[in-house]
């Protein structure tokens, strides 16, 4: 009851004045650091432009254009998020109908016996509005507004899910094309190791190797073999991933591109970063976490609205009469109205514990907003490390395989020629196939950087 009473003088003026009991919005302040970590380059005009095309002026390779295409209009997850957003549209649309009254076409008829036996009829018919609810502190309108930013998360979700399913194809065709030249340079090593093997099993029958020489050319051998088995497993679950994304069977063309070994040639635009204030309202995700924070603070409205009178009206307009072929004739018209007024007096603090709940609701979508400020930070901030570091590990890695290529050479000459042992040549074949592999990983997460680096800076769709 003091609940009540301490709620009166605003009841009166919401009635005046039809107002909201929904709270000021107010954005929180992002808690996070004005700058960057790690000092970056930004993009020049160019590159501002080719962000602005979206994905499409982003990734520029056709294939990989053709299985992003091809996975927006046949991935089911991506059906989902919009059918999402489509229920949420009906959501809102049924909050906006609360809004204005009911109108429904009601004929009615009954014969009951009176007294003396005899049966009496009765019609009416005409227009009817049912427990159409007076808004005047804001209950429907908060319960509307709720509606609204809901439907205004959803779609930024939609647009998330859509990110995600675009720079998750593009990553798994690059780890396609990486297990495709991984696999190609394991059977050439399996190739060569083979050759090797039975040269040192020629040599030993004519005592020109040792048995402890023919054993090593063996176990390289076979670990050669596991490598092949490895990544031909590694290749046939990529490529399954891969499908599952696009929603159907790899395209024709994509398969004959894997034959190529793309990896070394697919470039990805360079983008530009700005402040963190600039890039963090750019993402998705931190704008659905805004609305869905913004339709907590409006549900506030609708808990506090519980608090205050409910005014609802039912009314009638239509014609009644004792026989039904006389019903909508001359004189037989007539109407009802039957306001009805809710005054909320004892609920056994219902509707306090709804305010309270509605207002740690809040809180928790404070919390929830403010954590996607700090990921997205997090996430940035990563992808610049791996910008600033990755550059630097794959020149390093593309002049080791120049130095490993040339020792291999080398010791490969000098074994020829009797001045190097056959261990010294299998040691350095063997740095020389796990210096190929390590700058084919490398240029994999050089990509697969630029492509997270598309994705947390909001994605450009």
């Amino acid at each position: 009851m003091s609940n009540f009473r301490s709620f009166l003088p605003a009841c009166l003026a919401c009635v005046l004045s039809a107002c909201s009991l929904i709270p000021t919005y107010e954005r929180p302040n992002a808690p996070i650091d004005s700058r960057w970590p790690y000092q970056c380059s930004c993009g020049n005009d160019s590159e501002l432009r080719s962000t602005d095309k979206g994905w499409q002026g982003f990734f520029t390779d056709k294939t990989l254009h053709e299985l992003i295409a091809t996975a927006l209009v046949h991935n089911r997850d991506w059906r989902v998020a919009v059918l999402n957003v489509e229920q949420a549209r009906a959501q809102l649309g049924i909050r906006r109908a609360d809004q204005f009254p009911s109108i429904s076409a009601a004929l009615t008829g009954s014969r009951t016996p009176d007294n003396d036996g005899a049966i009496k009829s009765a019609y009416a018919g005409g227009l009817t509005v049912t427990a159409y609810e007076l808004d005047f502190v804001g209950r429907v309108a908060s319960l509307k507004e709720q509606a609204l930013a809901q439907y205004l998360a959803s779609q930024e979700g939609s647009t998330t899910a859509r990110i995600s399913l675009i720079t998750t194809v593009a990553q798994a065709w690059l780890n396609l094309l990486a297990d495709e030249e991984l696999l190609a340079i394991s059977k050439q090593t399996l190739s060569s190791r083979e050759a090797s093997l039975k040269l040192m099993e020629l040599k030993l029958q004519h005592g020109a190797a040792s048995e402890l020489e023919v054993q090593v050319a063996q176990t390289l051998l076979q670990s050669a073999r596991v490598t092949v088995a490895a990544l031909q497993r590694q290749r046939l679950q990529d490529e399954n991933a891969l499908v599952l994304l696009l929603g159907q069977a790899l395209p024709e063309t994509a398969r004959a591109a894997l034959t190529k070994g793309q990896l070394d040639t697919l470039h990805f635009a360079d983008l530009p970063v700005g402040l963190p204030s600039e890039v963090l309202t750019s993402r998705p995700d931190i704008r659905q976490a805004e609305q869905l924070l913004i339709a907590s603070n409006a549900n506030i409205g609708a808990a506090r609205a519980a608090f205050f009178p409910r005014i609802s009206l039912t009314a009638g307009v239509g014609s009644a009469s004792s026989e039904l072929s006389q019903l909508f004739k001359d004189g037989s018209w007539g109407w009802t109205l039957a306001p009805q007024l809710l005054l909320p007096i004892f609920d056994a603090g219902r509707n306090q514990a709804n305010l309270d709940m509605a207002n740690t609701s809040k809180n928790i979508a404070v919390a929830q907003y403010e954590k996607a400020i700090q990921t997205a930070f997090r996430e940035v901030s990563d992808a610049l490390a791996g910008r600033e570091t990755l550059s630097q590990q794959l020149q390093a890695s593309e002049a080791l395989l120049q130095s490993e290529s040339k020792r291999s050479h080398l010791t490969q000459l000098r074994f020829d020629h009797g001045a190097s042992s056959l261990l010294d040549s299998l040691d350095a074949q063997r740095s020389l196939f796990a210096a190929q592999q390590s700058l084919i990983q490398t240029r994999l997460a050089v990509l697969q950087n630029r492509i997270a680096f598309f994705k947390v800076l909001g994605g450009g769709v």
